[in-house]
């Protein structure tokens, strides 16, 4: 027997749709509250990078300026802003043969050593401290080429107000160490120092004392023989600088033992401005005599171990200077070896006629 179903009709209640979020794990972020959160954080990174870089930024500003104050930042200057008034120079006014050289290396490779200067106590510019002839090469070069590369110098502010003295010393020591200076010129250095009233020294033998410290005593000697030389000579003599040692010290003693020689010094000089270096020095010799020779050997050279030594050394070279059409020629002779500097590119020349011509100089010499 079959039963029947029964069916019921149950009227159910028609609510609003109901919508489920999907629900999100713990611990996770939604993609857009994800994404503010990356834009914040990459925002917050740039600004503590650009916070870094600023105070980095500072600090370098800040080292720079303090570098720059104590002198060790090369700046470039106007070529017409620095001056020449605080100091005496030590070079002997005059020609300065080597200057070509100067002139000739700045042109081709640069200034590699920057001048050193202080700021004026007016405000209208720099006195020059040491690079007297770097200055001066630049001075050449603007007035030959005219270019305005060289209108401005690099160079080296020192801070503070200027000490005389220690600028003196400066500008000494500077010229002992890169280039040899003539006792003339060291002695010319010293009577301006003792001459300056703005420096500690009251007499000559305190401006040796001042500027040489590290000399030995017989080269202090023969600083102060050239000093008195200078002062009894000077204005008859065309080359100082060129007086060897021995020489300037016999002569300045023999015009202490006899007065007499200055005059005849004075007259073998006057009225003869084409004379050559040698012509003056054998002047110089005449006027002390026979006794000449004895007196060159008889001062020994600073640090040398004996006066024969000395005085071979002495012999030993010979620097000169002559005229060329391609300007000045500077010949070193010495044992085995001659050296001429002149401002000519002679590796342009063809080697077989260099050859030729050195034979031909060296068979000439005969």
């Amino acid at each position: 027997m079959s039963r029947k179903r029964r069916v019921f009709d149950i009227a159910m209640p028609e609510d609003e749709a109901i919508e489920i979020e999907p629900k999100v794990p713990a611990g996770r972020r939604g993609p857009m509250a994800s994404a503010i959160s990356e834009n914040a954080e990459a925002l917050q990174i740039r600004k503590s990078a650009a916070e870094a870089i600023r105070e980095e930024n500072d600090a370098l500003a800040h080292e720079f300026v303090a570098l720059r104050d104590a002198g060790a930042v090369v700046q470039s200057i106007p070529l017409e802003n620095v001056k020449t008034f605080l100091l005496v120079r030590d070079r002997l006014p005059g020609e300065d043969i080597e200057l070509d050289d100067l002139v000739l290396s700045i042109r081709e490779v640069g200034l590699s050593n920057p001048i050193r200067v202080v700021p004026r106590s007016d405000g209208t510019g720099f006195e020059l401290v040491q690079g007297f002839r770097r200055w001066s090469a630049y001075q050449r070069l603007l007035a030959e080429t005219g270019d305005d590369i060289w209108k401005s110098i690099p160079a080296l502010v020192m801070p503070g107000e200027p000490d005389i003295s220690g600028l003196y010393r400066r500008m000494i020591d500077e010229n002992l160490i890169r280039k040899d200076l003539s006792f003339a010129e060291m002695a010319y250095a010293a009577q301006n120092y003792a001459a300056d009233p703005e420096t500690d020294a009251d007499s000559l033998s305190d401006a040796v004392a001042a500027l040489f410290q590290s000399a030995p005593y017989s080269k202090r000697s023969y600083i102060r023989s050239f000093a008195y030389l200078l002062d009894q000579l000077s204005s008859a003599l065309l080359y100082p600088t060129e007086i060897p040692r021995a020489l300037g010290v016999s002569v300045a003693r023999a015009i202490k033992e006899r007065p007499e020689l200055l005059k005849q010094i004075k007259d073998g000089l006057s009225d003869w401005e084409s004379r050559s270096i040698k012509d003056e020095l054998n002047v110089l010799k005449e006027a002390i005599g026979e006794g000449a020779e004895s007196h060159l050997e008889a001062a020994p050279a600073v640090g040398a171990k004996t006066a024969t030594t000395s005085a071979k050394t002495a012999r030993s070279k010979t620097t000169f200077h002559i005229g060329s059409s391609f300007g000045q020629i500077k010949c070193t002779a010495g044992l085995g070896r001659l050296e001429i500097k002149v401002d000519r590119d002679f590796s342009s020349i063809d080697r077989g006629r260099l050859e030729r011509a050195i034979a031909a100089l060296v068979d000439g010499l005969n």
